[in-house]
C-alpha cells in the first residue's frame, strides 16, 4: 500500500488528514519538522503533505533538508498553509512542492490530486545518501580517436557509489574513466562510468559517474 508522511503541528488536522486518507493509503504523521526529516529517511513514503507554516524548524527548511538528500529528493512534497498566506503558493513552486492546498483542506480535491501523484511516478533512481563535500579528483580517460587525457576536477556532490562533477572533456554516457584522489600522492579509488549528463549546452558538461565494481580508498567507504 502507498504511503503518505502528514508533517503538521496541528494535531488536530493530523488526525482529520489521516482518517480522510487511510482507507486508501497507509499515513504515517508526525507534528515535528525534525521527526518528519527521520521519518522521511527511514520510511521512504510515496507523497509528503508539509505543513510549511510550522514554529521553529519551518516547512520550508524541511523541504529543502528533503530535497537536499539524494534517496529522498525524488518524493513529491504537497504544501499545507492557512488562508491568508500571501504569496506562499507562488513560492512553493520555486523550492519544488509539486502543489499547493489551502486550510480548510478540500479532501475530496486532495485525494485525487494524490492518485494522480502516484499513477505518475516512477521508481526512485538513486540508491545512494548523497553528501555535499567538496573533493579534488584526478579523472584519466581516452578520446573516442584513443588519445589519452587528464583533468583535475572538483565535486562537491558524492555518494558511496559515485558523483557529481564538471568536466572539460566530452564524455559520452557510459564511457568510463579512472579516479583518483587529488594530492601531493594521487590515490587510486577505480574506474567509473558515466550514467548521465547534464548542464547541456555550455562550454563544459556536468556528469553524473557511478564506480564499477569496489571504490577503494573512496572517502565514504
Amino acid at each position: 500500500m502507498p504511503r503518505i508522511l502528514v508533517v503538521d503541528s496541528d494535531a488536530a488536522m493530523r488526525r482529520l488528514t489521516a482518517a480522510y486518507l487511510r482507507d486508501s493509503w497507509e499515513v504515517i504523521d508526525t507534528g515535528s519538522a525534525e521527526d518528519g526529516l527521520k521519518l522521511a529517511l527511514e520510511c521512504k513514503p510515496d507523497v509528503i503533505l508539509l505543513d510549511l507554516t510550522m514554529p521553529q524548524f519551518s516547512g520550508f527548511e524541511l523541504c529543502h533538508a528533503i530535497h537536499s538528500l539524494s534517496c529522498t529528493s525524488n518524493i513529491p512534497i504537497f504544501a499545507m498553509a492557512g488562508p491568508s498566506v500571501g504569496k506562499l503558493p507562488q513560492h512553493c513552486a520555486q523550492i519544488g512542492v509539486r502543489g499547493y492546498f489551502e486550510k480548510p483542506l478540500d479532501f475530496d480535491d486532495l485525494q485525487k490530486v494524490i492518485r494522480r501523484e502516484l499513477k505518475k511516478k516512477g521508481p526512485e533512481r538513486r540508491i545512494h545518501l548523497r553528501v555535499r563535500m567538496q573533493v579534488l579528483l584526478k579523472l584519466i580517460g581516452s578520446d573516442p580517436a584513443g588519445d589519452s587525457w587528464q583533468e583535475i576536477v572538483t565535486t562537491e556532490n558524492i555518494s558511496a557509489g559515485g558523483f557529481l562533477c564538471p568536466c572539460m572533456n566530452a564524455l559520452t554516457k557510459l564511457s568510463t574513466v579512472d579516479v583518483f584522489l587529488a594530492g601531493s600522492v594521487d590515490v587510486f579509488v577505480g574506474p567509473a562510468r558515466v550514467v548521465r549528463k547534464e548542464s547541456s549546452g555550455r562550454s563544459w558538461q556536468k556528469y553524473g559517474f557511478q564506480f564499477v565494481g569496489e571504490a577503494r580508498d573512496w572517502i565514504l567507504q
